[in-house]
């Protein structure tokens, strides 16, 4: 590990299983349970874990947003969807390239960019 790195990323989810399922599915993220009420996730690059609460994290009150890396974003855009995630925020150009925002099953928002 890296004196200082970000080195791990918690959420609050108020539905843990699918929460799991969604970034099994989309991502491909490999999940571990601590007991009922956490589960950490690897495979993402960079760990972190959900835990059970009422709460999301949303930019709009504030919220540090995460954002995942793609080689094809309208194909990240569709498995977002077919995995029960909700757009928030359609694909826009920004300077370095695109992105869009989504709501995961328990409501976190997140984005997703790329440069091609």
């Amino acid at each position: 590990m890296k004196h200082h790195a970000i080195n791990y990323v918690e959420f609050a989810a108020k539905d843990l299983g699918s929460t799991e399922a969604f970034f099994h599915r989309v991502f491909g993220w490999d999940f571990t349970p601590y007991g009922p009420e956490y589960i950490a996730f690897s495979g993402s690059g960079l760990e972190g874990g959900f835990y059970q609460a009422d709460k999301m994290a949303n930019v709009n009150s504030g919220s540090a947003l995460v954002v995942i890396y793609s080689e094809d974003l309208e194909r990240s855009l569709e498995e977002v969807q077919k995995a029960g995630g909700t757009i928030c925020q359609d694909i826009f150009a920004f300077p370095g390239g695109r992105r869009f925002h989504f709501l995961e099953p328990s409501g976190n928002e997140l984005a997703i960019w790329s440069d091609k």
